[in-house]
């Protein structure tokens, strides 16, 4: 079955097109400024082969007639005809409490999306659009909803629960959901594969411009750093993190801002940017400022690391030790400077790590960089949401 992944946000859409017979890209491509009279899409075939067009793109509808346009391209294209295509599979932000799992595509089902849109007023519009103008333009092809926070759905209560009033709780919904599900599904999915056990506990960093660590026990989250939003957990890019609520509100009057401002504000203006000081969030514009000598780019990459080496310990306590540690994302991926930080000194949990691997890791789907006697393995698996998401569609599609 060929399934079309479509992952849309309020001004973009990203979509692949996958072979599941072989689980392999056809192709893959971006709308670009959906909304703006210079949009533009951009497609690459397999093969390297590429379409672009520039077109107003008013809304997700005419992004989606685009993205059609573009994989039926006699020259550019991957497919002869719209029925080529089994299912599509969408990616969409908030599952809150009513989906704990993917779920198929129906008025009822996007009638609950609509409820949540308040849990994710910048993705979830998005989200539906996206999946309302498939549906006007792609008829009766099945299609599954993906949701972000449904691999954290497994996390028992005490973990979820703030401490704040159980009633408000219950009446609007104010507890830890978790995000970047289907990343941490898809690396702790291949690192059971690697370990050859599905009863395992596992550590998993997700490390990028948004970053976020989960507790795996056999298969299931036991807890995650990321909580009723993004902004939770470790410091990350533009994002905060952890931050005593009462400094909020210092700032906010310091800084004559009101409180939607100051939420902006933790979320774009602060975590490396604001304590790095070049004007950038980039780990790797960091670590080039901190090497020539910037003392504030070193400060804002050691604060990272610091705070994910703390989530690192407190999740060994949650699952009562852990039997790898494993990194992914673009900074989990790329900064050996970040993963040393993170490992150095966690010894006594039986991490042995090779700084030679670490610098250099060998070039595989999961690339070992712990010492062969090391109790505790520590990998780099690259991740791969959009699988996830091709994964899960195809499984509800051919039901």
């Amino acid at each position: 079955m060929k399934i079309l992944v479509v992952n849309a946000g309020s001004s973009s859409l990203k979509y692949q097109l996958f072979n599941m017979d072989t689980e392999s890209v056809m192709a893959k491509g971006l709308c670009e400024r959906i909304g703006d009279n210079n949009s533009l899409l951009s497609q690459k075939r397999a093969d390297g082969a590429e379409f672009k067009i520039q077109k107003a793109m008013p809304t997700h509808k005419e992004a989606m007639e685009l993205v059609l346009k573009a994989l039926l391209d006699e020259n550019a294209g991957a497919i002869a005809s719209v029925d080529e295509i089994g299912a599509v599979g969408h990616r969409v932000l908030h599952g809150a409490e009513d989906f704990k799992s993917s779920a198929l595509v129906n008025d009822e089902v996007l009638a609950v999306c609509k409820k949540n849109i308040d849990l994710g007023p910048l993705h979830m519009p998005g989200n539906i659009s996206c999946v309302e103008s498939c549906r006007d333009v792609m008829g009766d092809i099945p299609m599954v909803l993906v949701f972000d926070t449904v691999f954290h759905s497994t996390m028992p209560e005490k973990a979820y629960m703030y401490g704040i009033r159980y009633e408000d709780y219950k009446n609007f919904n104010v507890r830890k959901y978790g995000f970047h599900g289907t990343s941490h599904q898809y690396v702790s999915g291949e690192a059971a594969k690697w370990l050859g056990t599905d009863k395992c506990k596992l550590i998993i960093c997700h490390l990028g411009n948004g970053s976020s660590l989960s507790a795996v026990k056999d298969g299931r989250c036991m807890d995650t750093t990321m909580g009723f939003t993004p902004l939770e957990g470790v410091m990350m890019g533009t994002r905060s993190g952890d931050i005593d609520p009462a400094a909020v509100d210092f700032l906010a009057a310091k800084l004559n801002k009101t409180l939607p401002e100051m939420v902006q504000y933790l979320n774009k203006e602060c975590g490396m940017k604001g304590i790095g000081g070049i004007g950038s969030s980039d780990c790797r514009d960091l670590t080039k400022a901190m090497e020539e000598g910037n003392p504030r780019a070193r400060l804002a990459l050691e604060m990272t690391a610091y705070r994910i080496k703390k989530y690192v310990g407190a999740f060994a306590a949650v699952l009562g030790g852990a039997d790898a540690i494993v990194f992914t994302g673009g900074i989990g991926e790329h900064s050996p400077l970040i993963r040393g930080l993170v490992l150095e000194g966690l010894e006594y949990m039986g991490v042995k790590f090779s700084k030679k691997l670490n610098d250099n890791p060998p070039s595989a789907d999961v690339a070992v960089i712990s010492e062969p006697d090391s109790s505790v393995k520590v990998a780099i698996i690259p991740t791969n949401e959009e699988l996830v998401i091709a994964r899960e569609t195809l499984k509800l599609a051919s039901k």
